[in-house]
């Protein structure tokens, strides 16, 4: 794991991790199991390991709006601001619309300030 990634990953979690990626195995296209697991990864601090999954995600749903804004947060959260910008875009044209949840989500804190992102928020808003 990078310095951006240490957390620690309490001993359920790497129990369900283990689980969630005995069952990717068996079924690699199950978006649902993908998407728990992205989550997972995500929330204990794995963000290359969730940045994969969400790109999984996006080949399976290429129209599924929620897995672009999540793709987003991924690369924002490995420091890939273009990757994320691009895939913000993709979210918002496939029908992304909490924009009040962009504007805070944490997990695009390297946008802000961004003159696309600032873009994206006042299309948004029209």
């Amino acid at each position: 794991m990078g310095s951006r990634e240490r957390k620690a990953i309490r001993r359920s979690e790497r129990v369900e991790m283990r689980f969630l990626e005995a069952v990717k195995g068996r079924c690699p296209d199950n978006g649902r199991v993908l998407e728990v697991l992205g989550e997972l990864y995500t929330r204990t601090g794995r963000y290359e390991d969730g940045l994969k999954v969400d790109l999984e995600l996006t080949r399976i749903n290429p129209r599924e709006s929620i897995a672009w804004y999540n793709l987003a947060c991924s690369y924002a959260l490995v420091g890939k601001k273009n990757e994320s910008l691009n895939a913000l875009e993709k979210a918002v044209e496939w029908g992304y619309s909490d924009f009040d949840w962009m504007r805070r989500d944490k997990d695009l804190g390297i946008l802000r300030g961004d003159p696309r992102f600032e873009a994206l928020l006042k299309k948004a808003r029209r």
